[in-house]
C-alpha cells in the first residue's frame, strides 16, 4: 500500500462562501492507479476522518479508470466526496454504464481537468446530464464560444469550477466568463491600493491591541474598550462562544481582561480584524486561513522548540495572524507593521522570512501550496521524524474546523 500525503485546497462560490475543498494527494509513482484512488479514500474515511479534513463540505476526489470500474466503488459514502473523473479516462460505453448507474445511485460526478473545446464537448455530450460539475483552468481553454458553452452547461444544470485560480485577475476573468467555483488561493492575494487609509474601525482594533501590550492599567483598557461599542460586542460574543472554557458566561470587558490575560486576547483582538470581512455563513474563508496559519505556526515552533515558552509561542501566532493583514487593509503589509508593537523578529519573519519563525512561515505557505518536497526537507533539516508535520497539519484542519462549527460533533 502506497504512502500518501493528504491536504486540501479551498474551493469558494461567486460570493466566497467556502463550499468544497479538493482532496490533494501524494504518493509517487503509484498515484493515479487503482490502488493509490482506494488508500486516498481509506486515509480520509478512516485515518484522518472525513469531519477532520472536510467539516461540513463535501471533497473532489480524482478517480481513475480502473477504481471507476472497480465494484468497491460502491461502498464508497456518497455524502462526503464528489468523484472527479480524471480528463485521460475514455467515455466508452461501460464507463458510461457505470456514470449511469453511481448517477442513479446519488454520487455526484465531475470531470477533472476538463478543457473546453470542441473535442471535449463532443467527447463528454453523451454523459454531460450525468455530470454534477466539471473542473476547469480557463487560460487553457480556447474554444471560441467559451462563455456559451459555460451557458450549455448551466442549463444542463451543471455547475463549473475554475481550476488553479491563484490570482485575483484570473478569478475576475473566471467570474466574467460565469464560472460558479472557484479553486485556489486567489482571495488571500492582497489589492494593493494607491492612497489606501485604514478604516477606522480597523484602526480602532490596533490601537487597542497596542494597548494591550503596553503597561496600562486594566481600568484604562477597559474604557478604551467601551470606547469602541461594536468591538466589545464582538468580543463579549467570541469569548462566550465556545472557544474559552469558563464556568459562567464572561458580562464585562474587565472580567475578560481578569480572567483572560493581555497576550491570548491580543491574539483573539487581531483575528477580529479578518472578521469584519466574514461571509453570510459566518466566518470568512480569509479569516478560516489565518486561524489555520496561526495553528500552524504556533504547533510546528513546539516541535522546532520544545521549550518555547508563552512569549516566543505568541510570537509565532503573530506571524500567522499578521501574515494576512494586507489582504485586508489593501495596503503594503510593512506599512501596517508600523503601526504595531512587534518584535524585530516577528517583522523579519514576516517581510523576509528570516530567522526561525521566518521559515516556519516558509513552510506554511509550502503546507498551503502542497509542496511535499519541502515539507520533507523542513523535517529533515530540523530532526523531525516523518509525517510530524503532516499530522500537525492535520490538527489545524480539527482546530479550524471546531472554530468555524463549535457546536458540531
Amino acid at each position: 500500500m502506497p504512502n500518501i500525503s493528504l491536504g486540501r485546497q479551498p474551493i469558494l462560490d461567486s460570493n466566497s462562501e467556502l463550499c468544497a475543498y479538493e482532496i490533494l494527494y501524494s504518493g509517487g509513482e503509484t498515484i493515479l492507479n487503482r490502488c493509490t484512488s482506494a488508500t486516498v479514500i481509506n486515509h480520509v474515511l478512516n485515518k484522518f476522518g472525513t469531519h477532520a479534513l472536510l467539516g461540513e463540505r463535501r471533497g473532489f476526489v480524482k478517480i481513475s479508470e480502473k477504481f471507476l470500474m472497480h465494484d468497491i466503488i460502491y461502498s464508497i459514502p456518497k455524502e462526503f466526496f464528489i468523484f472527479s473523473i480524471l480528463d485521460e479516462v475514455e467515455m466508452t460505453d461501460r464507463v458510461c454504464e457505470r456514470l449511469d448507474a453511481l448517477h442513479a445511485k446519488g454520487y455526484l460526478l465531475a470531470i477533472d481537468k476538463f478543457i473546453i473545446n470542441a473535442e471535449s464537448m463532443h467527447k463528454y455530450d453523451h454523459v454531460l446530464e450525468k455530470l454534477a460539475f466539471v473542473k476547469v483552468n480557463i487560460t487553457e481553454s480556447s474554444f471560441p464560444q467559451l462563455k456559451e458553452m459555460i451557458v450549455k452547461f448551466h442549463e444542463e444544470g451543471i455547475k463549473v469550477v475554475a481550476d488553479n485560480v491563484s490570482e485575483l485577475h484570473e478569478y475576475t476573468e473566471a467570474k466574467e466568463l460565469g464560472c460558479d467555483w472557484f479553486q485556489g488561493y486567489f482571495f488571500s492575494k492582497p489589492k494593493i491600493l494607491e492612497n489606501a487609509a485604514f478604516e477606522p474601525s480597523r484602526m480602532s482594533v490596533l490601537k487597542l491591541y497596542n494597548l494591550l501590550m503596553d503597561d496600562v492599567s486594566i481600568d484604562e483598557l477597559t474604557k478604551e474598550f467601551e470606547l469602541n461599542y461594536e468591538i466589545t460586542v464582538q468580543l463579549l460574543q467570541f469569548i462566550n462562544s465556545g472557544s474559552f472554557a469558563f464556568r459562567n458566561k464572561i458580562s464585562s470587558i474587565h472580567h475578560i481582561l481578569t480572567l483572560v490575560g493581555r497576550m491570548p486576547l491580543g491574539q483573539w483582538l487581531m483575528l477580529m480584524i479578518y472578521s469584519k470581512s466574514v461571509s453570510k455563513s459566518g466566518h470568512s474563508p480569509l479569516m478560516l486561513m489565518v486561524k489555520n496559519r496561526t495553528e500552524l505556526m504556533e504547533n510546528i515552533l513546539k516541535a522546532v522548540e520544545p521549550s518555547a515558552r508563552s512569549n516566543r509561542i505568541g510570537e509565532a501566532y503573530f506571524v500567522g495572524v499578521l501574515s494576512l493583514m494586507d489582504t485586508v487593509f489593501g495596503v503594503e503589509l510593512e506599512e501596517i507593521l508600523q503601526h504595531l508593537n512587534i518584535s524585530e523578529e516577528v517583522e523579519l519573519a514576516l517581510l523576509y522570512k528570516e530567522g526561525v519563525l521566518g521559515k516556519i512561515y516558509q513552510l506554511v505557505e509550502d503546507i498551503e501550496d502542497f509542496n511535499t518536497e519541502a515539507i520533507h526537507e523542513f523535517e529533515r533539516k530540523h530532526h523531525l521524524e516523518m509525517e510530524v508535520v503532516e499530522h500537525i497539519a492535520l490538527e489545524s484542519m480539527r482546530s479550524v474546523n471546531k472554530f468555524e462549527n463549535p457546536n458540531a460533533a
